[in-house]
Formats: structure tokens, sequence, C-alpha cells
């Protein structure tokens, strides 16, 4: 029969206490403690070995031997199981944590001395013995030093770029970043893409760079490769006056309207251009030519007429620029106009610095601002003016002082 039996401070055996008394106790836990500082003592001073060995995994430890070859048989065999020295396992609390942490600051020395909580210790069992080689234990901890290192390599790495990334040196860095998932490395690529503004101002940015390379080539080509152009034309048509004249391929009469029919000579500003029916840019004075004023724009007389104002219009700037100078003629320079059968020479009389366009009286037989005040045998030079604009006219006058024919020569304006 089981009987319950009361908690009593003496026991009826002779005084000692019931169950074994406190002071079982207190020494139960004494020896617990002394055993675990004994556990990290060793512990400490293991570490403190192995991290003065030159090389951990090949090395003997102090105090022990290199492992030697056994001799094959059964009796010289050893199990591979039994070749390392399996410490006591500790099973840790938040206490035995923060013990560990604070030794680990203050150095190996503290964590033997450092106070630590009670708490049981079990051990892992052996493993048993088995026909493995006896290399099992050293590769054991050859592959669990790869592991660390790799470990600790990448933990390094990763402080390293986070210390540089923030300011610091990678040795500031105390953990390591970790790795983006996919969520988060598609929020860094949208944060990375640019913005509407952004792009707007790209664009925008372009749309100006193309505009300015682009009037860049139109004013290369306006006060360059036109000038070019038009003056090889020119003198093409020059050459293929004069070879004209001198074969007698051509006779005088009416001409169609872009025909060259005439050569101007401006011995003072080294022009020599061929004159052509009308003043059609397209067909005439883009082509670098001088232009004459016929029926379809304002009619005025010819050289060979015996009264009455020839009038001509050039351009000053760009395709040939022939007028670009004919400001800086004086009263009195020679205007020469070779025809197939005669030489025609004016002498300049006045200029009209500005004027209207619209301004048609200055091509009037006797023009008006030209100083003339009765019919003659006159010639007008027009062009725009100022320089690279079509905003007003500058005019030329000249009157007419010689009419050589060919077969006596050249005048003496075009000899000097």
């Amino acid at each position: 029969m089981t009987a319950l039996r009361p908690e009593r401070d003496s026991s009826p055996y002779g005084g000692e206490a019931a169950y074994g008394g406190a002071d079982a106790f207190e020494a139960d836990a004494r020896r617990a403690e002394a055993r675990l500082a004994e556990a990290l003592r060793a512990e400490a001073l293991l570490r403190q070995a192995v991290d003065g060995l030159s090389d951990p995994l090949t090395d003997p430890l102090p105090g022990r031997q290199a492992p030697q070859s056994q001799s094959p048989g059964p009796q010289g065999q050893r199990f591979a199981g039994h070749d390392e020295t399996m410490p006591l396992r500790v099973v840790e609390t938040r206490h035995t944590v923060e013990a560990r942490r604070r030794a680990a600051r203050t150095g190996p020395e503290s964590m033997a001395t450092a106070p630590t909580a009670t708490m049981p210790m079990v051990s892992e069992a052996l493993p048993p013995p088995g026909p493995a080689s006896s290399e099992g234990g050293r590769a054991a901890r050859r592959k669990a030093a790869k592991r660390r290192g790799r470990q600790g390599a990448n933990r390094d790495r990763n402080g390293a770029q986070e210390g540089v990334q923030g300011g610091g040196t990678p040795d500031s860095t105390s953990s390591s970043a970790a790795p983006l998932s996919r969520v988060e490395a598609r929020r860094a690529a949208r944060a990375r893409r640019p913005s509407a503004g952004t792009m707007a101002s790209r664009l925008i940015g372009e749309v100006f760079i193309t505009t300015g390379v682009l009037m860049l080539l139109f004013v290369t080509y306006q006060l360059w490769w036109s000038n070019v152009r038009a003056q090889a034309q020119a003198g093409k048509e020059t050459s293929s006056l004069q070879e004209q004249w001198a074969s007698g391929e051509r006779a005088p009469g009416a001409f169609e309207p872009g025909q060259g029919f005439a050569i101007l000579h401006i011995p003072k500003l080294d022009v020599v251009v061929p004159i052509a029916q009308g003043i059609d840019k397209s067909t005439v004075l883009d082509r670098g030519m001088v232009g004459h004023y016929d029926e379809n724009s304002i009619e005025t007389a010819m050289p060979e007429d015996k009264t009455g104002n020839f009038g001509i219009a050039g351009h000053r700037n760009t395709h040939g620029e022939p007028f670009r100078y004919i400001n800086r003629l004086q009263p009195g320079d020679p205007i020469v106009v070779e025809t197939q059968d005669t030489y025609y020479v004016y002498d300049m009389a006045s200029i009209l610095p500005v004027t209207q366009p619209s301004n048609i009286a200055v091509l009037d037989p006797i023009p008006a601002d030209s100083g003339f005040t009765e019919a003659g045998r006159y010639i007008t030079l027009t062009t725009c003016t100022p320089e690279f604009t079509s905003k007003y006219r500058m005019i030329v006058w000249g009157k007419m002082v010689e009419e050589r024919p060919r077969s006596e020569g050249k005048p003496d304006a075009l000899v000097q």
C-alpha cells in the first residue's frame, strides 16, 4: 500500500536531511559551475593553440604527435571516428550568450573567469567506429575550414562595399548587406530609370543640338559652297561665250531668258562675270551671273542703243557675289561691257547707298537721283544692302565714254 509521506525537517534515520537536503543541491551546482568554467577555459586554450599554428589543417596540436601510418592488419587498424576529440556541446541560453559576447570583446582570459549561469551540459555521443581511413578527421577539418574561409571572405567583401558606399573605410563596416530580393531589385531598377522630366529635357537638348548642327550646315552652304558652285558655273558660261564669239557660231540679235550675251568687267574690283537675259534667281542670279532687266521685269535699254539706261542686277552676298564691293567704286572708275562685236566703256558717275526696293525710278532712261538731267547712254548696277540682307537696294550709275569695236582691240581700261 502506497501512502503519502509528509515532508519533514529532520530524518528519522539519524539526522540526515530529507531527500538529500539543500547541501546536496548546492554542491551539485558548484560542481556544475566548475565543470563549465573548466570547459570554457579549455576551449579558449584550444583556440589559442590553433591560432598559433602555421597550418591549422595539418600541423599537430601542442603536446601531440603527428599521426603515423599504421601497419596493415586487424591489430594495427584504427577507426577514423576516434581521431578527433569531441568536446561537450553546451546548450546556451540568453545569459550564456551574453557572457560569451563579453568574453569575446575583452579577450580569451576573461572568457574563462566570466560569471555564467548554471546550466546542464549535454554531451554528444561519439560516432561509432567505422571502416573510414585515418585521414577522415583531417579531411573533415579541412572542409570546415574552407567553409569558414568562404563565409568570412563574403562577409569581408560585403562589409567593404558597404563601408566605401557609406563614405567610410572597409574596416569600419561591421555587417554585410543582404542580397536584394526580386521585388527590391525591380524597385531599384525603377528608381534608376530616368523620370519624365529628365527624358523631356534630354529630348529638348537633342532638338537644340540637331537644330544648331543644321543651322551651321546651312550657313556653311550659303557663305562658302554656294559661292564655289556659282563661280564655277559663271566661269564656264564666260568661257563658252568667248569660244562662240571666236568661232563665229553665235549671231547677235534677240536673246532667250537666261541666255548669256555679254561679259561685264570691273577692273578695280577684279570682276569678270557673264551677263544673261532676265533677272530670274534660279536660272541667272543664283548661277553667279549678272541679269539684265528685260521686258519680263522692268525693260531697260541694251548697250548698243543710242540712248537709254542699261540696267543690270547681281548678288552682293552668296551665289558668287559679283556686286559685293561695288560700294568701293569711285567716280571715274571704268566699267566695261564686252559683247560679240564691241566693247562699251562707262565711267562710274554716282552712287545711291540706300533706297527702297520699290524705287524703280532709278532704272528710268534718265534715272532719278543719279544727277543726270538729259538723255544719254547710261548703265545702272543694282544690288541688295546691307550685306546678308535684302531689305534695301544700293544703286551705282555710270555714263558711256567709249564704244570700241573688237577689231580695234581691247580698250585701255582692260589693257592696263
